[in-house]
């Protein structure tokens, strides 16, 4: 059962790096790789991929402007489902007759919760760029007793992204390992596959909490759609965020509300 936590495997400068850290290398290849060649051979699954996120995102930001977030939220996507499925790849040989598997980085607790903070740490960055830092600091701390409440609120719902992600990836490889040990032939193929499902589906829950997270952090309280389109943003300058079409010539058409 050790395996199933973090190992090192070798050392720089005194620094231990683990098996998840090589992992995580490794995808951030394959996925670099693949986006070359599928770019080149197939653009129309880039395509199909780029219109899920939009349908996704457009669907959970409530009308703001998709084209600002999905760059952030599309590679978060693709992060975390090559991160949750990676450990479907067989073992890589090494020098010396030593064997390096691959696991899934999202089994590392310190990966979800790297990302967890990312997504949180983006919320209040957008939410400032839409409505300027002494505007989203005024209408978090509004009214001011809440403002515990707030920051309670704020740091639970990080906790909870990185543990629910952690939890189910691991409880899956675990239940697929002990399958394997009892029956190691046929029945684990589609255990595999629900390996697979489990960690596509953790992926899609994960981006479309972050996405709801950042429309949290976007709204203004007792604005309405009317009010905002009329007035300008922080800036004076910029058309405001809501209800403005994505441009055809920058994103790859897709259901836009």
């Amino acid at each position: 059962m050790d395996r199933f936590f973090p190992q090192v495997v070798f050392s720089i400068f005194g620094i231990e790096v683990r098996d998840t850290v090589v992992s995580t290398w490794l995808m951030m290849m394959i996925v670099i790789a693949l986006a070359i060649v599928i770019r080149r051979r197939r653009p129309t699954l880039l395509e199909m991929l780029l219109d899920f996120v939009v349908d996704l995102i457009s669907d959970l930001l409530g009308g703001y402007r998709i084209e600002r977030y999905l760059p952030f939220l599309g590679s978060l996507a693709v992060f975390v489902a090559f991160a949750n499925i990676l450990s479907i790849l067989p073992t890589i040989p090494l020098p010396g007759g030593t064997m390096l598997p691959i696991v899934a980085p999202s089994r590392d607790i310190n990966t979800p919760i790297a990302l967890a903070v990312v997504v949180f740490f983006s919320v209040h960055y957008y939410g400032m760029r839409q409505q300027g830092v002494l505007g989203y600091l005024k209408n978090l701390a509004s009214p001011i007793f809440l403002l515990p409440l707030e920051i309670v609120g704020q740091i639970s719902r990080t906790v909870s992204l990185a543990i629910r992600l952690f939890g189910n990836v691991l409880s899956t490889e675990l239940i697929v390992a002990v399958v394997f040990m009892l029956i190691p032939l046929i029945v684990p193929l589609p255990v595999i596959g629900l390996n697979l499902f489990t960690g596509l589906l953790q992926a899609y829950i994960f981006t479309a909490l972050a996405a709801v997270y950042i429309s949290t952090g976007l709204e203004e309280p007792g604005e309405s759609g009317i009010e905002k389109a009329a007035q300008p943003d922080s800036a004076g300058s910029r058309p405001p965020d809501r209800a403005a079409p994505v441009d055809a010539g920058s994103v790859t058409p897709g259901r836009v509300r």
